[in-house]
């Protein structure tokens, strides 16, 4: 024990030499700070920190050493910039371009659940133009007229390509897109779009999915031999149809099956849809709240081609792209951990035309105006390609 306590004795006092050193490093990054800045250099020289590491990894003795040895000046360089990023006051023009605007307060309509209304909204009046993906009776539908009410001059489009279309090219305002399930997961035809199109998140809505079998009045469970909905409403309900006999078909939508269901009048044929569906296209509800799990969830995406958001703003989305080398991933995470941010999540998609590469989507804590989202910011920007704030909007749990 004597001899154990005497080697952790002498590793206490190198690592007290090393903190010393680190401290000594740092002061002299900080210097390098303040003249990148006066000359308008890049904080990243990625050419620089190469042949850094190819130097420490010769003063190595071992092959081990050496590998470690580059892991940890990798780590040296990291904390460097992050405190060279912090120093310097220059911000991107990408989210310095967004604008604030007043919250708006609104009222929850009557017999909606409180929970499901956030209180800030931006602004919107009667002549406001809102475009949603679906048909009516959908939950896409169900989600516009949570967020903007009734009044609203909304209208629909079959797919999210022409959603993003419809705000890009200006014929709407607004627009009302599925981004994640809770229960299947993100949406990725929509992550997607969201990458190639130059519209914004201003806002975002739940709704509660709460599906329901339906089908003609007069027709009973007995008679059901096909059952219509969006691939992920059969996959929601999976438990209530396994073991029936029934013919389970995929369409764009579940409010799609109850037009289909109600069009066609045939009394073997059912939806999964939603009570709402039900009572829009006067269909029967055979069984209520067949979903597996009853705190079934899907979060909707408020878009705009215009970069605003409400000052009282608590969540950003930004996406970028990297490319497919160790440790890339991990170089960018770390401005949100040396910045104290709170990720919430992080999404990658394939590039189309590059083998390996990936886009990815991060959704974290914050509000553009604070200083450390910027310190993050300005860091993330200088060393991803195809940076992009997606969106600062207030996030509803």
């Amino acid at each position: 024990m004597d001899e154990l306590l005497k080697l952790r004795n002498d590793i206490d006092a190198i690592d007290a030499q090393i903190v010393e050193l680190f401290e000594k490093r740092m002061a002299v990054s900080e210097s390098v700070a303040a003249y990148k800045e006066k000359i308008g250099k890049d904080v990243l020289d990625s050419d620089r920190e190469r042949e850094k590491i190819g130097k420490v990894r010769e003063l190595a003795h071992s092959e081990f050493n050496a590998q470690g040895v580059e892991a940890l000046f990798n780590q040296l360089m990291t904390i460097s910039r992050m405190r060279q990023y912090m120093l310097i006051s220059g911000q991107s023009s990408e989210y310095s371009g967004f604008m604030p605007v007043s919250g708006m307060a609104v009222k929850a309509r009557e017999g909606a659940a409180a929970e499901d209304v956030p209180f800030l909204r931006m602004p919107f009046d009667k002549g406001t133009k809102v475009v949603y993906s679906g048909v009516p009776g959908a939950y896409g539908h169900q989600a516009m007229l949570g967020y903007f009410g009734p009044e609203v001059d909304c209208f629909n489009v079959a797919t999210f390509r022409e959603c993003m279309d419809a705000i890009k090219h200006g014929d709407a305002r607004y627009g009302v897109l599925p981004i994640e399930n809770s229960s299947t997961g993100i949406i990725t035809d929509v992550y997607d779009l969201m990458g190639v199109y130059d519209n914004y998140i201003v806002g975002e809505y739940v709704v509660r999915v709460s599906h329901a079998l339906l089908a003609c009045p007069g027709a009973s469970m007995e008679d059901i031999k096909t059952v219509y909905s969006h691939p992920q409403g059969l996959l929601q309900c999976r438990s209530f149809l396994s073991g029936k006999n029934w013919q389970q078909i995929s369409l764009n939508n579940t409010a799609a099956a109850a037009k289909k269901v109600r069009d066609e009048k045939d009394k073997t044929q059912a939806a999964v849809a939603s009570e709402m569906a039900a009572g829009f296209y006067g269909l029967e509800v055979l069984a209520s709240k067949i979903n597996d799990l009853n705190n079934n969830s899907t979060r909707f995406i408020i878009i705009q081609n215009r970069r605003e958001y409400l000052k009282e703003a608590n969540q950003i989305s930004i996406c970028f792209e990297l490319p497919h080398a160790s440790g890339t991933l991990y170089n960018i995470l770390s401005h949100f951990i040396f910045n104290g941010l709170n990720m919430n999540r992080i999404e990658s998609r394939p590039i189309p035309g590059k083998k390996w590469q990936y886009r990815f989507f991060v959704d974290f804590d914050g509000c553009l105006s604070q200083r450390q989202v910027r310190n993050a910011l300005t860091g993330i920007a200088s060393e991803t390609d195809n940076f992009r704030i997606l969106g600062n909007y207030i996030h509803v749990e």
